[in-house]
């Protein structure tokens, strides 16, 4: 039995959220991530637009297919921002009402990884009453020692792994990171080994941009040795939780690559 499961995410440019949804459990995918990404404009969606009935189909039909949940926060909710606290609030009310197990979050260094973890605590304080996890996800601008100083932080207020709190590893955005440009292997090997990655976002680029190929259609699609040494690092770290691909490509059929590509690689590693 695989260690890991591999998922899709709604994506702004579907029809619906419910789109990429149906086509996790059309192609027998056992994860999947839900991110109210609506913008400005009104495109896209908000966990407002999910009603009871609507929370309830989708925890029903993800147990019924085996399907591991998680909520991206909206990218509206910044934790230093006292006025968007009531945003995460309602995201991690409706990745509870959906039977999500984990909500995942930015991690904002500008006013200094104490002062996030200041405004983290909350917003664990309602994850754990939620029965959820939080995940802290590196940005291009957050660099491993980062992560290595905010969960020594939260492991001194018991506040770490097993306490609530776990990385997103973000396989892109380490690669566009400037201490760790086009090495992204390298992020994770200075990660020190207590800060705990238990969720990853999956996407490729050629570190000029955030562009979220499709694993294997970028520098994979060369060369798959750095894909392979990360399914190695971690495999190394007990890695059992999701991977989520992070884009909804044309064709389709992409997602079903990436997927066996990765499952390929995690069982020869």
């Amino acid at each position: 039995m695989k260690q890991i499961r591999i998922g899709n995410q709604t994506a702004i440019s579907a029809a619906g959220p419910e789109e990429p949804f149906e086509y996790a459990i059309a192609h027998g995918f056992d994860a999947f991530e839900w991110f109210p990404d609506k913008n400005e404009a009104g495109q896209g969606w908000d966990v407002i637009d999910m009603d009871s009935h609507a929370r309830t189909f989708i925890r029903h039909t993800a147990r019924k297919h085996h399907i591991a949940l998680s909520v991206h926060a909206s990218l509206r909710a910044d934790l230093l921002s006292i006025e968007t606290h009531g945003i995460i609030m309602k995201d991690i009310r409706f990745a509870q009402d959906i039977g999500a197990e984990l909500v995942n979050v930015h991690l904002s260094v500008h006013g200094g990884i104490e002062t996030y973890v200041e405004a983290l605590i909350p917003v664990l304080r309602q994850t754990k009453k939620a029965g959820v996890k939080i995940t802290i996800e590196n940005t291009p601008f957050s660099t491993p020692e980062d992560f290595n100083r905010l969960f020594s932080l939260l492991r001194e207020m018991n506040l770490s792994e097993g306490g609530g709190a776990g990385m997103c590893f973000d396989v892109g955005h380490a690669n566009l990171c400037s201490a760790t440009h086009n090495d992204y292997l390298s992020f994770l090997d200075r990660l020190s080994k207590e800060v705990p990655v238990v969720h990853v976002h999956m996407h490729e680029n050629y570190g000029d941009y955030d562009a979220h190929f499709p694993v294997f259609s970028g520098p994979a699609g060369d060369d798959a040795a750095g894909i392979r040494g990360l399914m190695k690092r971690l495999k190394k770290r007990g890695f059992s939780g999701s991977i989520i691909l992070e884009q909804w490509p044309e064709p389709r059929s992409l997602l079903n690559e990436s997927r066996d590509g990765l499952l390929q690689l995690w069982n020869e590693v």
